[in-house]
């Protein structure tokens, strides 16, 4: 079974007809689909369409927020009730195809375990392509997940994905990202992209400056999550070893001036000292940042393994026990 989870914020207009868009395609393509519309605090009367459909067919299913509480928590939600081996999910808003579901599943069928969409032709208006093309290029360099629209709402995974990787705040652009730190497979489709037809863009201007901080949470999650201290502790150790070399300085020029008060000024007049001091501080503080990081990190791994299992065959002989790793060999 396909699980397709869609999140819905005042699309009441378009609901029906992308569930017999769906059906259509489910019936040409003999694939059977469960729908999960989440409702993410909708005002519209979205929901009352959705009930609708769940009590005229069973493959239909309604999950709705008491508010509105973003796209990736609607996502999670359908996640988590998602009972497909495979997860596809899509916008509510017509503007992705069903027709092109196929395509994601022949791709998937190629090795993949995360396959996202492609706007090759997008109708968008310039001021919202361009700053998504500096941005996924952006996003693929930091990465090196190389995808040319990872903010595509149309995408296709296996379900073991979500049992490795959480979703909060507004990460849920960032799934390949994350699937491939974890060492899962991702590819991408070309697909068709439609105009709108109801309603209206529901991103505006902030979505690119917390997009840009979710990149740099999701940079240091995918580099450093299970090390932050190799990021703090370099950095404080960078701006240490910076003052140090200041206070060295001044050392030695204090030296010198002792015996020659024309050379330098007076060492609490120079601005050398209020810098070298605040970059040993600042170096100190990381140093400490770090430390309080990775307890953090041991604590919380505890519950995530740093690894991802694909697959495991054989195991020990039938009555035996399986020696600790830590117990030396005899």
């Amino acid at each position: 079974m396909i699980s397709v989870v869609i999140p819905v914020f005042n699309e009441q207009d378009s609901l029906a007809i992308l569930h017999d868009e769906l059906a259509r395609v489910a019936q040409s393509a003999g694939l059977h689909f469960e729908v999960l519309f989440v409702d993410d605090g909708s005002d519209d009367g979205s929901w009352e369409v959705i009930r609708s459909l769940a009590e005229k067919h069973h493959d239909v299913h309604g999950i709705r927020f008491r508010r509105n509480f973003g796209k990736a928590a609607a996502l999670s939600a359908g996640f988590s009730a998602a009972r497909g081996d495979i997860i596809i999910t899509l916008d509510a808003d017509l503007q992705d195809d069903p027709a092109e579901i196929p395509k994601f599943l022949a791709k998937l069928n190629e090795g993949y375990d995360v396959v996202s969409g492609w706007k090759e032709t997008r109708l968008d208006p310039w001021h919202k392509t361009w700053p998504s093309w500096v941005f996924n290029g952006m996003v693929s360099w930091l990465t090196g997940v190389k995808l040319h629209d990872h903010n595509c709402g149309m995408k296709c995974y296996r379900a073991e994905i979500f049992r490795e990787i959480r979703l909060y705040g507004e990460l849920h652009r960032f799934i390949p990202v994350l699937a491939a730190a974890r060492g899962f497979k991702v590819g991408e489709l070309a697909i068709n992209h439609r105009q709108r037809k109801f309603g209206y863009s529901k991103y505006g201007v902030r979505r690119f400056v917390k997009g840009f901080l979710d990149l740099l949470t999701v940079k240091f999650l995918t580099g450093f999550g299970q090390r932050p201290q190799h990021l703090l502790g370099s950095i404080g150790l960078f701006s240490f070893g910076i003052g140090m070399l200041g206070m060295l300085w001044l050392a030695v020029t204090w030296l010198v001036r002792l015996f020659d008060d024309r050379l330098f000024g007076p060492l609490h007049q120079r601005p050398a000292l209020i810098y070298s001091a605040a970059a040993m501080l600042l170096g100190a503080q990381m140093v400490s940042i770090g430390f309080l990081a990775e307890l953090i990190t041991a604590y919380m791994s505890k519950e995530q393994e740093s690894y991802s299992v694909k697959e495991k065959t054989g195991g020990p002989p039938h009555g035996a026990v399986e020696r600790n790793a830590s117990e030396p060999e005899r």
